[in-house]
């Protein structure tokens, strides 16, 4: 097996593995993202896999698919991305399937229903888990502009109940005015 062909036979596996036994969405899958991909293989630096993060969530679309696409063509282009997403959409599909087919008998059997809201307690540590780590990734930088923002667009939507994609593209309209500061600046010097 070729060098490349092994790296997206892992892609794929990995993919497949870690959307197989996600449940809980998109945040979820963002801990385990940086623990196979930053920490386990060092395919990604954290730098990196918090960019990912940023952009799969203002990005439309699933959260991991987007990451999928992403963190697939950084690996091996556009068939890196194919093959990431086709590991990522696999379960979920194969899973909804099966349920569909038995969804009368989901419904009322009393185990499942405590097994998902079990589920849903260790879900919310992980999601708790990802907000930290990503908040504490904010603090690093050092920068005031950034912890003012992240104060600022957590006060927004938890408190105030402002839309999640006003406060994105609020957001992204202070990181380019930002950017357009420091290259100006920068090109002064």
């Amino acid at each position: 097996m070729s060098t490349k062909a092994k790296k997206l036979w892992i892609l794929f596996k990995s993919m497949f593995v870690l959307s197989a036994c996600t449940f809980g969405g998109g945040f979820v899958i963002v801990s385990l993202m940086k623990k196979k991909f930053v920490e386990e293989l060092k395919w990604l630096e954290e730098d990196e896999m918090l960019d990912v993060t940023a952009i799969t969530q203002s990005a439309p679309g699933p959260l991991p698919v987007n990451a999928s696409v992403i963190i697939g063509y950084r690996m091996a282009g556009i068939v890196g991305s194919l093959t990431a997403v086709l590991g990522t959409i696999l379960p979920p599909m194969i899973i909804i399937s099966v349920i569909s087919l038995f969804y009368d008998q989901f419904r009322t059997n009393k185990y499942i229903a405590v097994a998902l809201q079990v589920m849903r307690a260790g879900v919310a540590a992980v999601i708790f888990d990802v907000v930290i780590n990503l908040a504490k990734n904010v603090c690093k930088t050092r920068r005031i502009l950034y912890i003012v923002m992240m104060i600022t667009a957590f006060i927004s939507t938890y408190l105030l109940g402002v839309s999640a994609m006003i406060v994105i593209l609020v957001s992204l309209g202070i990181g380019l005015i930002d950017l357009a500061v420091q290259t100006r600046k920068g090109s002064l010097k």
